[in-house]
């Protein structure tokens, strides 16, 4: 099964999530991504798992799910979105 993202590390420091994606580093501010990651303990932040297919982070223990390319600032057009004449 091809992953849509390789995510490499996930670590924190204080409320900067940084996040390393195919080779790429970002730093990524959690109180402007999730209230629930901004409030949980640095335990809670550390016990994560990444989506088998690549597409996100499940935090059990807050019961948190985020979106790389949310994280990321990906966009990918709706196929279904295309308008016909």
């Amino acid at each position: 099964m091809d992953r849509a993202h390789d995510v490499q590390r996930v670590t924190f420091s204080g409320t900067t999530m940084l996040l390393r994606v195919g080779g790429k580093e970002y730093r990524i501010d959690i109180t402007k991504e999730s209230d629930r990651l901004a409030k949980a303990t640095q335990k809670q932040r550390e016990n994560f798992e990444v989506s088998p297919a690549g597409y996100g982070i499940h935090w059990p223990d807050i019961d948190e799910d985020l979106s790389i390319d949310g994280l990321i600032g990906l966009k990918h057009p709706c196929p279904l979105a295309k308008t016909t004449v």
